[in-house]
């Protein structure tokens, strides 16, 4: 039995299989370009790495090779080596189409036997000019020559902690549970070719060539506390009545976090769309609407979380401000925290001028970009030591990180036993950011468990900030895995011996 029997078994009898064939040897822009067709024609895509005995050419590359190759381009969702005829491969797997290039469009086709035996078509790929660059969704994520990690040995010099005591904190983030609390947003990446200047108005056009959609906002927060070592992470969230909600379910489901999701009819699950060339975003959309949820919807959150509560260990405020965490809901989620001694943590975002950091109080830490601190005490003229011990004085939070992007990290914690505060930075480590979305998000996600498990906050932000370098190192909003950050953290150590 050929092993896509095994893959074929797990897919929905509804999806439309279509089938590739072809050697492969040396991988060009017309492979890709015919590939990305072939995927548009149908949901599922299937390769066949040819090696036939009867082959009367020469491949340069071995077949395994040739398939690995195949298999590590993102429109293809299946590849496999092929020993058979592709007329039996047909009979077997019996695709909705078989997609060839245009240049066989004239010659005798055998597929079409077999093909016409089921209502199966044989389509063939226009060879139409579009971007064959690496795809913007490439799964491989970028290599250590971006990192800087100079400064560190310094910083940890100057706080005494090394790779043991690291790695040994990273072990106790294994028995921590977590819940996480705030919107839900999918972002959608449209990547395309530029056409040009549309001849009825000053337009720009292009040609969508691929799509694909991310967890983002407060659930990919909750997807990466548990892909970096958390026992068990709660996530509850408002979502409309849509196909955006069941996306946001499934991807929970894959990323193990267990999500409750509240449906609210008057508002959709909030989708941003960037629509791109090359490495440029041409225009965001964003569907979503920012009022209040109803006061029954606050009634159900506080009955699950009433639940729940005495078994966490964290409690997480993803705030993006579209109306899911109204001040008196905060206010009595942060007194069933209290009652059962459940450390919070805290980020509001705010991308327009909605949102206010200090409203969360009493948090063990709190991540806010400069710009959310300077509008949350609409202060623009004091430096960063002064804003961050206001917000403090307002908020109490025990920690402050202020996230200064390609500038770092400045760090402030308030009344040490010798001092009013202390301070320190961490630079940004990644000189070449592929993707910011998600690095704060990250960021927060590391640092807050790392606390818990009992890190100094020196630590905590130590490994937050090789997380969110990691995290801003590829494309897409994806869970940064515990063994991926042990693996950068032991180069971190490794570069001041």
């Amino acid at each position: 039995m050929n092993e896509y029997h095994l893959y074929l078994e797990k897919l929905n009898g509804n999806d439309r299989i279509v089938l590739v064939h072809g050697e492969f040897d040396v991988l060009h822009p017309g492979h890709i370009r015919l590939l990305k067709f072939a995927k548009e024609c149908g949901d599922v895509l299937i390769v066949g790495v040819n090696d036939h005995k009867d082959y009367k050419g020469e491949h340069r590359l071995s077949a395994k090779h040739r398939l690995e190759v195949v298999q590590s381009i993102d429109c293809v969702d299946h590849a496999f080596i092929n020993q058979e005829s592709i007329l039996e491969n047909i009979r077997q797997i019996k695709p909705w189409a078989v997609v060839k290039g245009h240049e066989f469009a004239d010659a005798n086709n055998i597929e079409l036997e077999a093909l016409n035996a089921y209502g199966g078509k044989l389509i063939f790929g226009s060879g139409e000019l579009l971007s064959t660059k690496s795809s913007l969704f490439s799964s491989v994520d970028q290599k250590y020559s971006h990192f800087d990690f100079s400064e560190l040995p310094q910083y940890a010099q100057r706080h005494a902690f090394d790779l043991d005591s690291v790695n040994q904190l990273l072990d106790k983030c294994q028995q921590i549970n977590v819940v996480v609390i705030g919107e839900v947003i999918v972002d959608e990446y449209v990547n395309g070719t530029a056409v040009g200047m549309s001849q009825e108005d000053p337009t720009i056009v292009m040609t969508p060539t691929e799509s694909k959609k991310y967890l983002g906002g407060a659930a990919i927060t909750a997807s990466h506390i548990k892909a970096l070592g958390a026992n068990n992470v709660e996530f509850i969230s408002v979502v409309g009545e849509d196909d955006v909600a069941d996306f946001i379910k499934t991807k929970c489901d894959e990323y193990q976090v267990n999500a409750t999701l509240f449906r609210d009819y008057s508002r959709p699950s909030p989708l941003k769309t960037r629509y791109r060339v090359g490495n440029k975003t041409l225009l965001r959309v964003n569907q979503l609407r920012q009022h209040k949820i109803s006061a029954d919807i606050q009634d159900s959150i506080l009955k699950k979380l009433t639940k729940i509560i005495s078994k966490a260990d964290l409690f997480v405020f993803s705030d993006f401000n579209y109306g899911m965490l109204p001040q008196a809901l905060v206010d009595k989620i942060c007194i069933l925290c209290d009652t059962h001694k459940v450390s919070m943590v805290a980020d509001s975002q705010s991308s327009s001028q909605l949102g206010d950091i200090s409203r969360f109080h009493n948090m063990l830490l709190v991540t806010p970009t400069e710009r959310e601190v300077r509008l949350a005490l609409n202060n623009y003229d004091d430096g960063l030591v002064i804003l961050a011990d206001k917000l403090h004085r307002k908020s109490r939070a025990a920690n402050i990180a202020i996230t200064l992007g390609e500038e770092g990290v400045f760090i402030h914690k308030p009344f040490t036993e010798k001092l009013s505060w202390e301070n320190d930075q961490l630079p940004a480590l990644n000189t070449n950011a592929l993707d910011p979305a998600g690095g704060g998000d990250c960021f927060l996600a590391a640092a807050s468990l790392m606390l818990v498990a009992g890190a100094e906050p020196w630590v905590a932000f130590y490994v937050a900030s090789v997380a969110s370098a990691c995290q801003v190192g590829r494309i897409g909003n994806r869970p940064l895995a515990q063994q991926k950050l042990i693996e950068v953290l032991s180069l971190t150590f490794r570069e001041s011996v």
